[in-house]
């Protein structure tokens, strides 16, 4: 057991690496970001979100729910992200009572962003842990790597996806670095603890995948999609969705 805790730190910290390295990218950009830029990362940040709910969620989800049998494949996906949606809703519902006064829009966006995207990476740190326990103890280290490498990829663009959207708002630098940095704190905690209760775990996969899926499409077209609504933001839109495409795609 110690050998497999061991091995699924290992991996999830790399992966939380390279989360921390894309939250990093503020401190790359000078002085107060002009308008058409905040459109284009919000933009940018949209589409990463989009294509990550379609690609590392949804469709994962339907083929572990599909594999296992005991739903239809689709039944998981679609009430999981139904219950995504919801809960993110009733979090904007919430957010103005949990600050006890009127809820400032950039803090609101910043929550609901920062929440959705951390539920994003409880199910990939899960997945992570479990792959590297499993090599723990023989069985494909060659997979398990390739799994870690590629969440790795795909997070470095998510970690941007929030810095840059904070430091737009207003925060310092090194605010928004940490909340970057933050969202991704869940995988190596979660990768951990579902080595520990691995056989209670597994069936919940589909439904964790598309929960955090339906929280992350719930920000994108209440919050992201309106605000980035311009040329620079459809094309931030664009490139953001191509590149978590694409590392979806070749990496997964």
């Amino acid at each position: 057991m110690l050998r497999s805790l061991q091995w699924a730190a290992l991996g999830t910290g790399f992966t939380f690496l390279m989360t921390t390295l894309g939250a990093a990218t503020v401190f790359f950009f000078a002085g107060e970001p002009k308008p058409r830029f905040q459109k284009a990362m919000l933009g940018f940040a949209a589409g990463v979100m989009t294509a990550a709910s379609v690609w590392s969620l949804l469709l994962p989800a339907i083929d572990q729910a599909a594999e296992e049998g005991r739903f239809p494949g689709w039944l998981p996906a679609a009430a999981g992200m139904l219950l995504g949606v919801v809960f993110l809703a009733a979090l904007d519902a919430v957010l103005p009572y949990l600050r006890r006064r009127e809820t400032d829009d950039a803090w609101r966006q910043n929550t609901l962003l920062m929440t959705a995207i951390t539920l994003h990476n409880v199910p990939e740190g899960m997945a992570v842990g479990l792959a590297f326990a499993l090599a723990a103890s023989g069985e494909n280290f060659a997979g398990a790597a390739a799994l870690a490498m590629g969440i790795g990829i795909q997070n470095f663009p998510e970690g941007a996806a929030i810095a840059l959207p904070l430091r737009q708002e207003g925060s310092s630098r090194r605010r928004a670095f940490a909340g970057g940095m933050l969202s991704g704190v869940v995988e190596p905690v979660f990768g951990i603890l579902v080595v520990l209760i691995a056989g209670w775990a597994q069936p919940l996969m589909p439904w964790l995948l598309s929960f955090a899926a339906g929280a992350m499409l719930y920000v994108v077209v209440e919050e992201l999609v309106p605000q980035a609504h311009s040329r620079a933001g459809t094309c931030g839109f664009v490139g953001g969705f191509l590149i978590m495409m694409v590392l979806d795609v070749a990496l997964g």
